[in-house]
Parts: C-alpha cells; sequence; structure tokens
C-alpha cells in the first residue's frame, strides 16, 4: 500500500439536522479517518468518520453545545443533537462527515481500533489500518476502557 500526499479541497458547506448550526469549511483534507473506539462509538452510534480543517478555515453558525470530554471537546447541536466535530482547543476541527452533502466521495484513508468495530461496520478497501493497542502503543495518553 503506498502512501500518498493528502488531498486537499476548499468550499464545503454543511449543516445540522434542524438547520440551526450551519458550517462553512474552506481548505480541508479531503479524506477520512474512521475510529471504532468505544468513546467515539457512543457519540457517533457506530463509527465515528472525520474529515479535518484548520481553524482558520471555519466559520460556524448557530447555538453550539461543547462537551468537554475526557480526550477532546465534542460539539452538537442543542435542538436536534446531530454531532458535529471534535478537537482539541487550538488544533484542528475533525467533522463528522455526515454533517456535509459534498463529503460523500472523500475516500477512507485510515481506520483505528478495527479491533472494536462492529461486524456491521467493517470497512472494506485498501487504508492504514490499527488495532487498539497498535493505536494505543503510538499513543499511550488514549488508553481506552476495556
Amino acid at each position: 500500500m503506498s502512501i500518498e500526499a493528502p488531498v486537499y479541497a476548499g468550499g464545503l458547506d454543511g449543516r445540522c439536522l434542524c438547520g440551526d448550526i450551519t458550517i462553512s469549511v474552506g481548505r480541508h483534507r479531503a479524506e477520512l479517518g474512521a475510529c471504532h473506539c468505544t468513546r467515539c462509538r457512543r457519540w457517533s452510534g457506530v463509527a465515528l468518520n472525520v474529515f479535518t480543517a484548520a481553524p482558520d478555515q471555519v466559520q460556524v453558525s448557530g447555538p453550539v453545545a461543547i462537551y468537554p470530554g475526557e480526550i477532546a471537546e465534542r460539539a452538537f447541536c442543542p435542538r436536534c443533537g446531530t454531532s458535529l466535530w471534535l478537537r482539541n482547543p487550538g488544533e484542528d476541527y475533525e467533522f463528522m462527515v455526515g454533517v456535509f452533502d459534498g463529503a460523500q466521495d472523500y475516500p477512507l484513508i485510515s481506520e483505528i481500533y478495527i479491533d472494536r468495530a462492529f461486524a456491521s461496520c467493517r470497512f472494506a478497501g485498501e487504508h492504514k489500518r490499527a488495532t487498539q493497542a497498535e493505536y494505543e502503543a503510538r499513543n499511550p495518553f488514549l488508553a481506552e476502557d476495556a
């Protein structure tokens, strides 16, 4: 498997289910990462699928609620509950891909906690993969619950 340079795109708009929150993203990585850890499964419903964008490329309008979480803040709409993004202050946004209709063709380039994935949500294709043990060995501060 070859590792290619990141693919960038610009001009993507998204919104929550009820429309109270709109998000405009300028230049961003037009590729997805997936996570199957317990935290992400509980927050997203099955598997987290995100793309990243720098804070200076993001405009958010509407009443966003923040759950401060132990690893990253997680943003959602307080009216309809749509999960919007996760991030650490000052770092890139990791946007939930489902909020953006224009992102449906973004390729999956990485997947972590693959040994924790639900049988109904195992992703096929050529991309980087890591088990819980492999990922946490490189990122020990993320130790997952058993």
